[in-house]
């Protein structure tokens, strides 16, 4: 069959249209038989896919970063029958700037390897999350997380992942802060928080593990919301959140990480949001939670 690769041009701030030819070159030396589609506009992806789903193209390959993956796994979505249906088979040629899904899937960064996993055909069932209508394959946020994503987008000056170290310091030294009530299945919070984050994988944003324990495998939402009452309380923690095992900042007094199936928060006031590193909504106040266990057909080695 053939396959249907969808390319984020501005992935990685231009550099996927400049690697494209490298990654051309790895699908042809593979032996894949593709067709390709670009994107033109932001959330064009979402429309590519949904298309290239509904006209049988198989499997649909996301040539981007985190952000290309879940546009394209909400167009599978949109494109499925019902909620039961299996999206996919779905394969990833990583161009982006961090590469989370992939680095926490163990898949390759290499665009010959990633290709020569396409060719394979080798498919592994991986949980999808849903938030409002949306879905995300690694992970979403309200709080300080969408709020660095958006101070991030405005910064030009610096390249690779020490745009995201900067949009952090950033982030926190303007200290934003909202009381939510949050509800997940056998618990409840209602209180001040600067952050919550959902994950479907621990690593995000290239060197943050702000769900350090999630699977996503389990059929399970990993969460962690967390409440620090200075700007220096919030800076302590900050390096904690880069590490993976023992030391995480989910071990930290009012930080707490929880499993769920489902989550519904209310904050006092509006925040952003995001999946999978690219912001649905500038100013949310109700959201709600889900996951669907499996049903993602991703590519593996």
């Amino acid at each position: 069959m053939t396959a249907k690769v969808i390319l984020n041009p501005y992935s990685n701030r231009w550099n996927a249209q400049k690697r494209w030819p490298e990654a051309e070159a790895a699908l042809k030396a593979a032996g894949v038989d593709f067709e390709l589609a670009i994107s033109e506009q932001p959330r064009h992806i979402i429309a590519l896919a949904e298309q290239a789903a509904r006209d049988g193209f198989a499997p649909i390959i996301a040539a981007g970063g985190d952000g290309t993956i879940g546009e394209t796994v909400n167009g599978l979505a949109r494109a499925a029958r019902d909620e039961k249906q299996p999206l996919g088979p779905f394969g990833v040629l990583p161009l982006g700037s961090a590469n989370d899904l992939v680095a926490n899937l163990g898949l390759p960064r290499d665009l010959p390897g990633a290709a020569r996993v396409i060719a394979a055909g080798k498919t592994m069932p991986l949980d999808i999350g849903t938030v409002n209508g949306h879905t995300f394959a690694n992970n979403s946020a309200i709080g300080l997380e969408p709020y660095i994503t958006l101070v991030q987008q405005r910064i030009t000056w610096i390249k690779g992942m020490g745009r995201y170290l900067v949009a952090a310091v950033l982030g926190i030294m303007d200290k934003p802060l909202w009381s939510a009530t949050i509800e997940w299945q056998g618990g409840s919070y209602t209180g001040p928080i600067i952050l919550v984050t959902v994950g479907n994988s621990p690593r995000t944003g290239g060197v943050f593990y702000m769900t350090p324990h999630a699977d996503p495998h389990d059929g399970q939402l990993t969460f962690v919301y967390a409440y620090r009452p200075t700007r220096r309380a919030m800076f302590a923690v900050l390096p904690k959140t880069m590490k993976p095992g023992a030391g995480s900042y989910v071990e930290t007094h009012d930080v707490h990480e929880v499993h769920s199936p489902w989550i519904k928060i209310h904050v006092d006031r509006p925040t952003p949001a995001h999946v999978d590193g690219e912001i649905f909504d500038e100013s949310v106040q109700d959201l709600e939670y889900g996951i669907y266990p499996g049903r993602l057909q991703l590519l593996v080695p």
